[in-house]
């Protein structure tokens, strides 16, 4: 297993001065383009690193315009890592505007 990227944007946290216990279920919210591709991918990049993630429980809402679509997905966090590799995977698709 390779070692995560310590750097000042992304410092070592020692798991005892963590903000998040571990496992708990970690609700992420993703903006994109209102297009079922959105859906799909955000989807493949959650599963990479939550193979559990059920996608039935993804929230869904569309913006007022109707070109944008908001999702909470809520994944089982299991470790720091898991979760920066899943908000850099997420950030990194064409298709996903905003993660938070």
């Amino acid at each position: 297993m390779s070692q995560p990227d310590h750097t000042p944007a992304n410092p070592y946290i020692p798991p005892e001065q963590s903000l998040i216990e571990y496992p708990s279920a970690f609700p992420i919210k993703v903006m994109g383009a209102h297009q079922e591709t959105f859906v799909e991918a955000v989807v493949a990049i959650v599963l990479e690193h939550d193979p559990g993630f059920d996608a039935c429980t993804i929230e869904r809402r569309p913006s007022s315009s109707g070109n944008y679509l908001g999702l909470t997905i809520t994944v089982t966090a299991t470790s720091r890592t898991q979760l920066d590799n899943i908000y850099r995977g997420l950030t990194a698709h064409p298709l996903v505007k905003y993660v938070l």
